[in-house]
């Protein structure tokens, strides 16, 4: 099976009603963690009378679920965790049963209260005898489900396994996986690689001491989340942090400034746009000690040297002909506008986003408020969560990319 761009990394709840196409949901989920998707199986009660749970656990590498109190989930329920989990629901083969009872609304088993309960987007693959598929009622359903934004993918025409010939077969799975790769391919930055550091680095004065700052990395690890919700091939280079990686998105981790420059040097050759949003250390010692030191002295003092500034590498390295598209971040304590353009000039930069810190904003926040610098411009972008923040700012450096790649 070829590539599929779009579905790698991505987490994916495939869900198997009852009926004969239960056994393409094999090979639909061997499809999909073969092009790197995380893959979970909820199967209702008829469709474990076609195909074992043991199967869909081997193929998934993950348990399968099938009740919709889950002693062993979160609080014991299941639908909830995996609601919040998913960036897609997938439920192949959707019987006709099924569809008329999601139409509904109903939440008495596992895989309908999922379905109301997540904000993922969902797609059936309807699956069912020819007169069904026709029937009034059924298509009546999926009208109103197409309505409430859920996606009917097929069904397709041809023999069925009751004899009989004509609409109603299951997609196959490289024609579902493919439609899923597409979902992800429709923002204002698909077919664009985004390259973006996050977090914080730490340079070591010995084995148990080190310079570092008060970042998280939450905004960086937004960014990098919305860029992949915007369609980008992302590569997420973080410092240190406690954060989980998005969704989507390939990290590479590392400690300290000049495995950060490394990293990116080594990623940024097919890169089209480069977001600095670590707080990267401005100095290290010159001499780290191999032993720890002993807090005898009354004083105590350190040779400090000047860090890689990776910005600036990426934005000052590139030719003319392929200039990476390049977008700083400003954490500043006052005069932020002047500084941030300060900076934004001296580094030859594309964009900046500026903020200041304190306040409830910045440095381990939830919130962030961002102001906005290109040569000839500005917006400001008003304080709200990070994740929001994230949004509206990758939806700026999409408009701003794509105005200069067609100037």
């Amino acid at each position: 099976m070829a590539a599929i761009a779009g579905v790698s990394r991505r987490r994916i709840v495939v869900a198997v009603t009852g009926g004969i196409a239960a056994y393409k949901s094999a090979e639909l989920v061997r499809c999909l963690r073969k092009q790197g998707a995380e893959v979970r199986v909820v199967m209702t009660a008829s469709a474990c009378e076609f195909i074992t749970p043991l199967t869909m656990q081997a193929l998934s590498g993950k348990p399968v679920h099938t009740t919709l109190l889950d002693t062993s989930a979160e609080a014991a329920m299941g639908h909830i965790e995996l609601a919040r989990w998913a960036d897609a629901v997938l439920v192949a083969p959707a019987s006709a049963n099924f569809l008329a009872r999601m139409t509904h609304g109903l939440a008495d088993d596992l895989l309908t209260t999922l379905c109301l309960a997540t904000e993922a987007a969902v797609f059936v693959a309807p699956a069912m005898n020819r007169v069904m598929w026709a029937h009034p009622a059924t298509q009546q359903n999926c009208q109103l489900l197409q309505q409430r934004g859920v996606t009917i993918l097929g069904p397709a025409e041809g023999e069925q396994a009751c004899g009989e010939s004509g609409a109603g077969r299951m997609l196959e799975a490289e024609e579902l996986v493919g439609v899923l790769g597409k979902h992800w391919q429709q923002g204002p930055l698909a077919g664009c690689r985004v390259l973006l550091t996050a977090g914080p680095t730490r340079e070591a004065i010995d084995p148990v001491r080190y310079i570092s700052n008060h970042s998280s990395g939450k905004m960086g690890y937004a960014v990098a989340e919305a860029a992949a919700a915007a369609g980008a091939e992302v590569v997420l280079i973080s410092g240190p942090t406690a954060l989980t990686c998005p969704s989507g998105v390939e990290r590479v981790e590392v400690e300290t400034a000049a495995e950060m420059s490394d990293a990116v040097q080594t990623n940024i050759g097919p890169s089209q746009i480069f977001i600095a949003a670590a707080a990267v250390a401005d100095y290290r010692p010159v001499e780290v000690q191999g032993k720890k030191m002993k807090k005898d002295a009354a004083e105590l003092s350190l040779r400090l040297e000047r860090t890689e500034d990776i910005l600036a590498q990426v934005a000052m390295s590139t030719a003319s002909s392929d200039k990476v598209f390049c977008v700083g971040f400003a954490a500043e304590t006052h005069d932020l506008e002047k500084y941030a353009r300060d900076k934004l000039q001296c580094k030859g930069l594309d964009m900046i986003a500026a903020n200041l810190v304190g306040d409830g904003l910045g440095f381990n926040a939830d919130d962030n408020a961002l102001t906005v610098l290109w040569q000839d411009g500005k917006q400001e972008i008003t304080r709200a969560d990070k994740s929001i923040v994230a949004r509206e700012l990758i939806t700026l450096i999409a408009e701003r990319f794509h105005a200069q790649s067609t100037s």
